[in-house]
């Protein structure tokens, strides 16, 4: 049973249940100014999806609980709800409930519900096991920058543009690497620098990444024209919601590209260049309680 209830109501099948929740804030994730509500509820939903990727599962049930100033018009209301419901059916599943209530501004609280027959965690990475990717990296970073700077629309701006407003849970990728037999994943919310230094504490291990690895020519190209560096926005842009995921060495994962490896040694991640140097990272990346640039 779906909205309209007390509670939504699902029937389950054997396996782990996944429980996942995640709040956007306008003003702190999102602008109106730089996006429609229907992409705000389209990116909130994603992003919230997102971790049901990392664990390996399957999406279940979406619900939203909306907090919405006086003055928002229920076209406006219905225009967010069309994204949140663009964002579940593309990711396989629907919103079943959730809750309105009045407050200053919009903020969007989404908790997802996903079963999964092994999930996936941060913890057990291993030396020897290589460092995968299924998504894009740097390109949402460089599609917020292009908003703000006004950027003449190009090929390269579009796409940009678009993997910042829509992203993409990469539910079927977690289920793949789970099943290939991945030792451990997250998401890239944050960051890949500051994603992947929780996976190395979790795990105990270097996470070593090939420079090389992490971006190609358009991202360069479109970075210097942002008046920007391609490895900054692929390490602290944050927002990319690619999913990446480690494994022994004889796993192979289908649509992954490898980026790098995990060592024996203290929780850290590295940055390995074309000739071979190797450099610490760092955790940097979005922290909502320290000061931004």
């Amino acid at each position: 049973m779906g909205i309209g209830d007390d509670a939504a109501v699902l029937a389950s099948q054997a396996g782990s249940l996944v429980w996942s929740i995640d709040a956007a804030v306008e003003g702190t994730h999102f602008r109106r100014d730089l996006m429609s509500l229907e992409d705000a509820g389209y990116r909130a939903t994603m992003a919230a999806l997102s971790d049901l990727a990392a664990m390996g599962s399957e999406p279940l049930g979406v619900l939203a609980a909306l907090v919405l100033p006086r003055d928002l018009a229920d076209e406006s209301l219905l225009e967010l709800a069309r994204g949140q419901r663009d964002a579940a059916a593309t990711s396989g599943t629907f919103v079943v409930g959730g809750n309105l209530a009045r407050g200053d501004c919009i903020s969007i609280t989404t908790t997802v519900l996903g079963r999964a027959e092994r999930p996936l965690t941060r913890g057990d990475a291993a030396d020897g096991h290589a460092v995968w990717v299924s998504g894009e990296l740097g390109w949402s970073a460089a599609g917020l920058r292009a908003l703000e700077r006004s950027s003449a629309p190009s090929p390269d701006v579009d796409r940009a543009i678009t993997c910042f407003r829509r992203p993409t849970a990469r539910i079927e990728a977690g289920r793949v690497a789970a099943a290939a037999g991945a030792s451990a994943a997250i998401d890239v919310s944050d960051g890949l620098a500051a994603d992947l230094t929780h996976l190395a504490r979790e795990s105990q291990v270097t996470v070593v990444l090939e420079e090389d690895a992490l971006f190609d020519a358009p991202l360069t190209r479109l970075a210097e024209s942002l008046g920007a560096a391609a490895l900054d926005l692929v390490l602290s842009g944050g927002e990319d919601y690619a999913l990446v995921v480690t494994a022994p060495a004889s796993v192979v994962l289908p649509g992954f590209r490898r980026i790098g490896v995990c060592a024996a040694g203290p929780a850290a991640v590295m940055l390995r260049d074309g000739s071979g140097r190797a450099r610490a990272v760092g955790g940097r990346g979005y922290d909502h309680f320290a000061e931004q640039p």
